[in-house]
């Protein structure tokens, strides 16, 4: 760690605190070379490993702007989509592994943005799994109203 006054290289940690309900380390330090204090944030970071076969990091923004598409004209907030977000993140996090593949992405999104919205739900899931045709959205139809009529807790999906 370079000291950001004098850039000097030998720095060491006073203090170690866990922040963002463990999602990141803040860290006070001491410049050897000047004796400045400063802190330091580490944060763990998510790789996203991509189907070409590169990775780039996870970004939330990035995974609500797909959700955000399906949801155009529903009655879904903001403030549902970043805590979409969040849940997505979070189970990603819980998962352990520092590199996710891609797929995994649009899996951890499947099931909170069913329970946000069910229409936003299927259009998402219509380009996530590639739906072909109008029969692959009357078998996922059908799977979400047998799903609702074994959960006594979720309303029945109207299927016309």
């Amino acid at each position: 760690m370079h000291c950001p006054y004098c850039r000097a290289t030998d720095t060491r940690v006073l203090d170690s605190r866990v922040a963002d309900d463990g999602g990141s380390i803040r860290r006070r330090r001491m410049c050897s070379g000047c004796e400045r204090r400063f802190t330091t944030v580490e944060l763990m970071q998510l790789t996203i490993l991509k189907r070409s076969g590169a990775s780039e990091p996870f970004t939330r923004e990035k995974a609500v702007a797909g959700v955000r598409k399906a949801c155009k004209g529903r009655p879904v907030t903001e403030d549902q989509l970043a805590r979409l977000g969040q849940d997505v993140e979070d189970a990603l996090r819980l998962a352990g592994a520092a590199e996710i593949a891609a797929h995994e992405v649009g899996l951890a999104i499947l099931g909170p943005l069913r329970a946000l919205d069910e229409v936003a739900y299927l259009r998402f899931a219509s380009v996530y799994r590639a739906f072909e045709s109008a029969d692959d959205f009357i078998a996922e139809i059908a799977e979400m109203h047998a799903d609702a009529t074994a959960r006594p807790d979720r309303e029945p999906v109207s299927t016309g």
